[in-house]
This record gives structure tokens, sequence and C-alpha cells, in this order.
């Protein structure tokens, strides 16, 4: 793509908001977005293959415990899947939680041409760079034929083309968060993914059962802002939070000056 197309793109995702009735997109970008779909479940039948060649549905992955990242990234992407999958894996090295224990991470090429020996090869490479044991387990790199492809985007909501004058595709950047038992809970867009987001969304799409009691306080204190496309510390709950926190610590500072008092 070029650098002016893929500069392009990189404004476009950090625009807060989709572009106004008077903004018309670029010609790199028609027909490119995303419209989030949360609450629908994905399509579990569709069938892929993964890294080994092996014929799996997307229904595999879910367990009905561990909630899910899911991406569509292609593997010979020159630009912006490198980078959106750079980033994730960035922030996941920074998440104390591990793929296989914690969550799974399932990305899925949007290119019906990339075979199962390229899918091996990018996800040995990304493993090495998340660098945590075990993660093998919970870590698949997907490809599949074009039905099923558009299947899946169509039921994200990502929409995407293949330029024939650059040889590539165009598409946007983002991750999802899916519940354990496959339904979309929280679009993450950028190439840049912080650690809080990455917990909370986690922890949003398993209603906090993911994490301990500070993970939990920390989901009640922030909630994700549309318009920012982040979490952020919602104030009130904060005050409330902060108020609970001083009365237990009040309640226990009076429980043992009694119990002194009576020693």
């Amino acid at each position: 793509m070029k650098l002016f197309s893929f500069l392009t793109i990189l404004s476009f995702l950090s625009l807060p908001g989709q572009l106004g009735a008077e903004e018309s997109a670029p010609r790199e970008l028609e027909g490119v977005g995303i419209e989030e779909h949360l609450g629908q479940t994905l399509p579990l039948d569709l069938q892929f293959r993964d890294e080994a060649g092996a014929t799996v549905p997307l229904k595999s992955f879910f367990d009905g415990k561990r909630p899910v990242i899911v991406s569509l990234a292609y593997y010979s992407c020159p630009n912006l899947c490198g980078l959106l999958l750079n980033g994730l894996v960035g922030g996941l090295r920074n998440l104390e939680w591990s793929a296989g224990e914690q969550f799974t991470y399932v990305n899925i090429s949007i290119d019906p041409r990339e075979q199962p020996t390229l899918a091996a090869e990018k996800r040995k490479n990304y493993l090495d760079t998340y660098g945590r044991l075990g993660a093998e387990k919970g870590w698949h790199f997907l490809v599949g034929d074009e039905p099923n492809i558009r299947a899946l985007a169509d039921a994200i909501g990502f929409r995407y083309r293949y330029d024939e004058e650059q040889k590539q595709y165009a598409h946007a950047a983002a991750i999802y968060v899916a519940t354990p038992d496959g339904r979309l809970s929280r679009y993450l867009y950028g190439i840049d993914f912080q650690v809080r987001d990455l917990k909370l969304a986690l922890m949003e799409a398993t209603n906090g059962k993911v994490g301990g009691i500070a993970d939990r306080l920390l989901m009640f204190c922030y909630r994700y802002d549309p318009k920012t496309r982040k979490y952020a510390l919602f104030a009130t709950r904060l005050m409330r939070a902060g108020g609970a926190i001083t009365v237990i610590g009040i309640a226990a500072m009076i429980f043992r000056m009694r119990r002194n008092g009576r020693g």
C-alpha cells in the first residue's frame, strides 16, 4: 500500500467518531470500516483450518469458561496487520493473565489464499515474542475459504475489500473480545492496546469471573467510553468505592481498638 494510503488509514482509525456527512472517505477506504454488533453470537459452526492444517469449527475455541480475543488479520499484510498483532502481543505481555489459562486468542486470516504453513510460521514468531510458558494451547492462527471468512467478518461487522491496484486488502484495525459462549462483548480499536483496557474487556466478557477482588474493584470504577473508544474512570463509582473502602477501614480500626482494649 502506498505511504499516503497507509497514513490515511491510521488517521482514520484515530478518529473518535465516524466521518460526518460532509466528509467523504478516501477512495482507499471506500467500503471499509467496522460496525459494532455487540451481543451478537458469532457463527460458531464455521469451519477453518488451524496451523497444523486440520479442519476445525470456530466453536472448538470457545470452552464456556474463558473469554476469547478474536482478530482478523492476514499474515502477508505488509503494514497494518503486523502493527495490530505487534501491538496486541505487546499489551498481552504486560498483562498478568496468560493465553491458555485465563483467556484464548484466535486470529483468522482474511486472505483465503493463505495456507496453514504460513499461519504456523507466524504463530511461532508471535508465541516466541509473547514468551509465556504453555501459551500455545490458547494461541491459534487460522486460515479459511472465502465464504467462511466473509461470514465471520459480516457477523463481527468488519468490512474490508481487496485493492486490485495495490494487490492488498484495505481494512481497519481492531480486536474483538467475546464471551466464553461466543457473544461479542467489546471492540478495542487501533494498534496499541493498553493493559487496563485488555483486562477490563476480558473481565466484562466473563462478568468479573476473571481476576481477583482488586480487579473487580477496577472494573467497578471504570466504564467503556464509546466516544474515546477507551475505558475511562467513572468518578461517581470511584467515590462510592472510596467511601466503601473508608467505611470498611474505619470499622476494622474500631474492631482492633476494642479488641486491644479487652486485652
